[in-house]
């Protein structure tokens, strides 16, 4: 039962499961104040009031080739994860997805006797669908966050709680940090290229072009925390361009259309109610080697959800200056904004309740 808890090991490999670790860290400390948190995280978690080990700027691979290219780090740091798990000794070890890390860790720990919760789980239903067998066998708990993921596991004969998505919360409780000012007549375009220096090499060459190519255009860079301006060639060459590090909900808070690489953020800008264009380009190989592997019709979550076309993507060859210009015209025309303002209603309905922190913070406690 819950009073049995009180060590909680916590394991977030990127930006995305920092911001909702960070949220289920107060969720459970807002149920039990006195559980200690330590965690694989970034400064989100750590101001939630969790140690953090190891930082999410040091753990983000994503690409086969990346990822065979960083191999003796991400080998050793599953070696110094062990270690530290079995010093610290927690009551319950939560995974947030970051499968390649995290199931390793989890058939590890369930060996050793450890309780394994699974909060958010990892894409299988887009690539491996097999891992959901190793899924069954070494996690206690999954809690999952997208309305399809039920049925999924159901069709492999697993039970898993839908708890909601976090985000609904957490687009909700945004307050403005600062104010943006808007000109009459010139539209703000957000630009979020991701947070991997990998992601940003492939992609912010092409966005700046568009931004060179278009003075019309306010252009505002959502920069992640774990970046700086060195990873951004050529940052300070427009006048139309400046950007604000940390920052994404006030940009979105003011866009009117958003230039948006795949992930979470596809999500936030749905949430925030801006019409965006879906841009993905990787490491050529990594390419190949994914367009064979993945199942899934769409690589945005909006698309996803709602299982039908509603924001463009523009994968790999496609995602070219021209072709982000036509659809950048397309979304600021009221025609489009409409239409995609009543796919986003949809959306927020399919999402669940508010409320999924907590949810998921009840689940693992009790």
């Amino acid at each position: 039962m819950a009073s049995r808890i009180s060590k909680v090991y916590l394991i977030a490999g990127e930006a995305s499961g920092d911001l909702h670790g960070s949220n289920l860290i107060r969720a459970m400390k807002g149920i039990r104040s006195d559980l200690n948190f330590r965690c694989w995280g970034g400064d989100e978690c750590e101001k939630a009031g969790a140690q953090v080990v190891k930082h999410i700027k040091d753990l983000a691979f994503m690409g086969f080739v990346e990822v065979i290219a960083n191999l003796r780090t991400i080998l050793s740091n599953i070696r110094y994860c062990k270690q530290d798990i079995v010093q610290y000794n927690p009551d319950v070890i939560i995974l947030i997805d970051y499968p390649g890390f995290n199931l390793k860790i989890a058939e590890w720990a369930k060996l050793k006797g450890f309780r394994v919760v699974y909060y958010i789980s990892p894409q299988i239903w887009a690539w491996k669908e097999s891992r959901v067998n190793k899924i069954k066998r070494v996690v206690d708990q999954m809690l999952v966050i997208l309305p399809f993921e039920r049925d999924f596991y159901a069709k492999h004969g697993m039970s898993v709680c839908f708890v909601g998505h976090p985000l609904l919360d957490i687009v909700e409780s945004y307050v403005p940090k600062q104010k943006i000012e808007k000109e009459i007549g010139r539209p703000i375009i957000a630009l979020l290229p991701g947070s991997r220096a990998m992601e940003i090499k492939q992609v912010w060459p092409i966005l700046l072009e568009v931004v060179r190519r278009n003075p019309q255009y306010t252009f505002i860079l959502g920069m992640a925390p774990t970046l700086s301006a060195e990873n951004f060639v050529g940052l300070n060459q427009y006048p139309n361009l400046s950007y604000l590090k940390g920052r994404t909900y006030d940009i979105l808070n003011k866009a009117d259309a958003a230039l948006v690489t795949s992930g979470t953020a596809t999500l936030e800008t749905a949430l925030f109610g801006v019409p965006e264009v879906v841009c993905y380009k990787g490491n050529p190989i990594s390419y190949f080697i994914a367009k064979h592997l993945i199942k899934v019709k769409y690589i945005s979550l909006v698309n996803l959800i709602l299982d039908r076309m509603l924001v463009k993507e523009l994968i790999q060859y496609e995602l070219t200056v021209e072709q982000l210009e036509q659809e950048l015209k397309y979304l600021l025309q009221p025609k489009s904004k409409e239409e995609i303002q009543n796919g986003y209603h949809e959306l927020r309905t399919k999402l669940g309740e508010k409320g999924a922190s907590r949810r998921a913070a009840l689940e693992i406690l009790n």
